[in-house]
């Protein structure tokens, strides 16, 4: 329900971004604040994705659309980040957002995280593929950007940390490529035509120093990285 989401999600993001913003205002010494946030909080506004739109740092979500299409986590990463530019500018914050894509590449944890999941998923027994499109970004590219926006003085405002937005069959024919061997689906889950791709702005993140990793290098790690920790064998 929309009550269990809004202590499971919204709750804890919108909460526990005012905390630690409240206790970065209560030093003098400190000079900028780098907020992780999300593509969520930038791309669901009603305006039609298709491949000649190029979604840019002006976008921002509507959390009346998010509410009216129960996208809780989209909602979550939205009122967060609006609350923390709003605390920000009240209390003279230097703060920079970082709004990354979808995340893949190596992992540092030993557990699954739920984007690296997506990955694993098709390459683990699944029959379909799903008919999405994904706002692919590196992790290394994400780390990296958030130390640029630390270090850089002119860094300001929102940065779209975004590599390759593609649709999976995509990313799946790269992999099917890499790993002949692997058993990966090809019939797409459902028979509506399939998701069309849009562009993300690369121009500010460029801005940061940011060359984004090949979309193929990053799989492959991706896949590598999985075997290692024991996720996959083959």
């Amino acid at each position: 329900t929309g009550v269990d989401r809004q202590a499971e999600l919204i709750d804890p993001a919108v909460k526990g971004t005012f905390n630690i913003l409240r206790s970065c205002s209560k030093v003098p010494s400190l000079k900028r604040v780098v907020l992780t946030s999300s593509m969520a909080s930038v791309f669901l506004n009603g305006r039609p994705l298709t491949p000649d739109v190029v979604v840019d740092e002006t976008w921002l979500s509507d959390p009346i659309l998010c509410e009216k299409t129960k996208s809780w986590y989209t909602l979550s990463k939205t009122l967060a980040e609006e609350g923390a530019w709003k605390f920000a500018k009240e209390n003279g914050i230097d703060l920079v957002s970082i709004n990354p894509g979808f995340a893949i590449g190596p992992l540092l944890q030993p557990t699954v995280n739920l984007t690296v999941e997506m990955i694993l998923n098709h390459l683990n027994g699944a029959q379909t593929l799903s008919n999405t499109v994904y706002r692919f970004v590196d992790v290394r590219d994400i780390a990296l950007s958030h130390i640029q926006a630390f270090e850089i003085p002119s860094a300001s405002g929102r940065y779209c940390i975004v590599g390759h937005v593609v649709h999976i069959s995509e990313a799946l024919n790269i992999l099917r490529q890499l790993y002949p061997g692997l058993s990966i689906p090809e019939i797409c889950e459902d028979n509506k035509p399939v998701a069309q791709g849009y562009q993300v702005s690369k121009e500010k993140a460029k801005s940061l120093g940011i060359d984004f990793t090949p979309l193929e290098e990053s799989l492959k790690d991706t896949v590598e990285s999985l075997k290692e920790k024991g996720f996959l064998n083959f």
